[in-house]
């Protein structure tokens, strides 16, 4: 069952667009600057950042947080 969700900027957005657009903007490295966590700076790749951010909630949170406050 589709839901519309007008009020969620992150609707319609997948975690890999989100990261990505996060890396276009502020690099691997302003990246790790914001949100403290190993896979933004030991050897950062979009697939490694994936697999960590689904298995760990609250950086998943923090990154749609930043997202929000920077594009949103």
């Amino acid at each position: 069952m589709n839901r519309i969700q007008p009020n969620n900027p992150l609707h319609g957005l997948t975690l890999e667009k989100i990261l990505t657009r996060l890396v276009e903007h502020y690099g691997w490295q302003g990246l790790h600057d914001h949100i403290n966590v190993n896979c933004f700076n030991n050897e950062p790749s979009i697939k490694s950042s994936l697999k960590f951010l689904r298995k760990t909630p609250w950086a998943r949170d923090k990154v749609e947080a930043l997202y929000i406050k920077t594009f949103c």
